[in-house]
């Protein structure tokens, strides 16, 4: 219950991610398949499933292989519980994932501190929130302390680092995930 792998998968998101990165209407992918646009809809609607036959019609249009196209599909179910382990103490510094799979956000854990020197480049919009401790980060040359309950939002491109500023801190990372085109390249000042 609650484990996606038992799930079937949603391959209609994972087509239309992949055609809207290569720029390409229905219409073209529709002339480069065989297959009509209503179909093509369809499936990207998670409306018809298409036979492996398609899929790889599909997937040929789109310059890829049906076994790309299936990992990045999206499992059908839309609850899914990741359990905390409670045993571990928060002193020991450790990230986790809180989303599994491959979806529209990524979230994740940082407890105590991590590499401070490593410098962070996403393409999409995050979300920093100090669940326990204090966190220092720097951002676009000014510093920020940010202590329990505090957020930090980063829009995509902006560089930054981080470390944790006491030995109890806890951090939660939500992002936009980076195969999804939320924000375009932006240019740099």
């Amino acid at each position: 219950m609650g484990d996606h792998k038992e799930q079937p998968l949603r391959v209609g998101a994972a087509v239309r991610r992949r055609r809207r990165a290569l720029e390409l209407t229905l219409a073209v992918v529709s002339a480069r398949s065989g297959l009509s646009v209503p179909f093509l809809s369809q499936i990207e609607n998670d409306r018809a499933r298409p036979s492996t036959s398609s899929l790889e019609k599909v997937a040929d249009a789109l310059r890829t292989t049906a076994v790309e196209l299936l990992a990045a599909a999206d499992p059908a179910c839309s609850v899914d519980v990741v359990r905390g382990d409670g045993s571990e103490p928060l002193s020991r510094p450790r990230s986790r994932s809180l989303v599994r799979g491959h979806h529209q956000m990524h979230a994740s854990e940082f407890t105590g501190d991590h590499d401070a020197g490593r410098e962070f480049q996403y393409r999409n919009d995050q979300l920093m929130y100090v669940a326990d401790g204090a966190v220092e980060i720097e951002a676009e040359g000014r510093a920020y302390r940010l202590g329990r309950g505090d957020t930090l939002y980063l829009t995509g491109g902006v560089r930054h680092r981080w470390r944790a500023a006491e030995s109890d801190t806890r951090v939660i990372v939500v992002a936009v995930a980076e195969h999804i085109e939320a924000v375009r390249d932006r240019p740099r000042r």
